[in-house]
């Protein structure tokens, strides 16, 4: 039977005896954890006031957070989850801007609150982690009931953007399109009544929530949380529960791979797994190491189903369009692009004509736009087009690869050329954990390019060899060298684990961490830029009247 709401499919796990949440500390059975929701949902109902039903939940990857969220189902709430790596006033400008009416959090995060003004006063704050909040669930009657006013059409959850490339944006989702992901998650990604899914990913993201929680609640599987995600921890959290399924970003599987391989590493339950953003190699390394399938996806908060991923699809492709309305256009004249002539490498060579941003023309009444941002509800949605703000381009045979965003394009020399390609091939270096390109002002004209990459401790720029690993890569085009390599133990991260992309750039060189200039011609080689080294590329910005491009 298919359900419309996320209200039904908990309903439908009532008197359910399977496990249906695990932690380290004890297990929950599927009726033990809709009854949990019912008694969240009638604290929420107590204290429910006028205005949106708007209730925030500020904690790890704990019971406590599935509890509210099934709460809020039943109880035709909104849960907003707040990104627990904000701090100071964009983490306080974040949650006053949802206008909350409840705030669940723990003394943790309270920690994070405190001296913010979040428009929630400290008697609607619920600490989770203190004893009178126990004891007041714990008399709550636990017989679920669902709020009459619960629809397809009810929100039930704000999410956040990562902000990888701007300001976050609280993206609204009804129980209904919720449900639809479940279902068509659970069956497209192989979730069944048998499966454990491990929960690495934070639970305020969409990632855990979509591709995780939702489609094993659907097909009654068992949800398996720790606190937070560990790379070192990941193998044994996988083999005390038994998992057989996780859900990722492509940082977390680059963390994971940089952990010391073992023999056994092949010995563990896991089957397959879903998410975004690993690399073809290590999406072969994962599976060759740890014996897991990644099935890689294209999705958002604002929207997912446009991408089909047939068998045959190459490694480096999404898949094919879902529909004849997805397709990629050039943002100007609307008018579909050419298909892509790729060379040997894969590179595309009509990329002028070939790439653009990916829409769906008959998307915008899927949309469910923003909370209280009109603007940006006008910059997704135009001409009646749903506009991803993601770049792509279809090659002859039909099939859809991303391009990037549009900030992913570097202007060198008069010619544009992808980031992709550049930090694809970094990414392959067997000494970097994660890499992004980027392109930088050039003090003259135009752009160029910089590298920012993330490796282990006790590994410096000279151990990379990077000169000679960078000479031997036939993929990448003498245009794609960075100029600037910065060296990092730890870039910057969004709060779903992706790399702070905006942040890096936004940089430049100007960052704490070394960085090193191309010096040389022929075969790159590079040379620690100094304070002073610093100082005289400004001068030479201001000298060519530049200086309102530096970074």
């Amino acid at each position: 039977m298919t359900h419309d709401t996320i209200a039904d499919l908990l309903l439908d796990r009532l008197g359910d005896a399977r496990p249906g949440l695990r932690t380290r500390e004890r297990d929950w059975t599927w009726d033990e954890v809709v009854r949990e929701s019912a008694a969240r949902a009638s604290l929420a109902k107590a204290l429910r006031r006028d205005g949106p039903f708007h209730i925030g939940v500020l904690l790890g990857n704990v019971p406590e957070y599935l509890f509210w969220l099934g709460a809020a189902a039943l109880g035709g709430a909104t849960v907003v989850g707040v990104n627990s790596t904000r701090r100071g006033v964009p983490l306080g400008q974040e949650v006053r801007h949802t206008d909350l009416q409840l705030m669940v959090t723990d003394r943790a995060g309270m920690a994070l609150l405190d001296g913010l003004d979040i428009g929630v006063p400290r008697d609607r704050i619920l600490l989770v982690d203190d004893d009178a909040y126990a004891a007041r669930v714990a008399g709550l009657a636990r017989e679920p009931v669902r709020d009459p006013s619960v629809t397809a059409a009810t929100q039930m959850l704000l999410m956040f953007t990562s902000g990888t490339t701007g300001a976050s944006k609280a993206a609204r989702c009804s129980q209904g399109r919720f449900a639809d992901r479940a279902h068509v998650m659970s069956a497209k990604y192989d979730v069944t009544r048998d499966d454990v899914c491990y929960c690495p990913m934070p639970l305020f993201h969409g990632n855990a929530l979509m591709a995780l929680w939702a489609p094993a609640l659907a097909a009654g599987a068992t949800v398996a949380l720790t606190p937070r995600f560990s790379a070192t921890g990941f193998l044994h959290d996988v083999r005390h529960f038994g998992a057989t399924y996780f859900s990722y970003v492509g940082k977390a599987i680059a963390y994971i791979l940089a952990t010391p391989e073992r023999p056994d590493d092949g010995d563990n339950p896991l089957t397959h797994a879903f998410g975004t953003e690993a690399s073809p190699e290590d999406q072969a390394g994962f599976r060759r190491r740890f014996g897991c399938r990644l099935m890689e996806g294209y999705g958002s908060s604002e929207s997912a189903g446009m991408i089909q991923r047939p068998p045959d699809t190459p490694p480096t492709a999404l898949g094919r369009p879902a529909r004849d309305g997805v397709r990629i256009v050039n943002p100007r004249t609307r008018k579909t692009c050419a298909r892509a002539v790729l060379d040997e490498h894969g590179r595309v060579t009509n990329a002028e004509e070939a790439v653009g941003e990916i829409v769906d023309v008959d998307g915008a009444a899927r949309f469910e736009g923003y909370y209280d941002n009109p603007e940006a509800d006008a910059e997704r949605v135009r001409h009646g087009w749903y506009w991803t703000g993601d770049l792509g381009y279809v090659d002859g045979a039909g099939f859809l690869y991303f391009a990037g965003r549009s900030g992913d394009w570097i202007r060198v020399d008069s010619e544009n050329i992808s980031a992709l390609p550049i930090q694809a091939v970094l990414r392959r270096h067997p000494k970097v954990i994660d890499a992004v390109a980027f392109g930088v002002p050039d003090p003259r004209s135009g752009d160029q390019v910089m590298a920012a990459v993330e490796v282990g401790e006790g590994i410096g720029f000279d151990d990379l060899d990077l000169p000679a690993f960078l000479a031997g890569q036939d993929d990448l085009g003498t245009k794609g060298v960075p100029c600037y390599v910065r060296v990092s133990h730890a870039l910057p991260t969004t709060g779903s684990g992706k790399l702070g992309r905006k942040q890096v750039q936004l940089e430049g060189w100007r960052t704490t961490d070394p960085v090193y200039r191309w010096a040389g011609r022929g075969a790159p080689a590079y040379a620690l830029m100094t304070t002073d080294d610093k100082a005289a590329l400004r001068e030479e910005f201001i000298a060519n009247g530049r200086h309102r491009f530096l970074p």
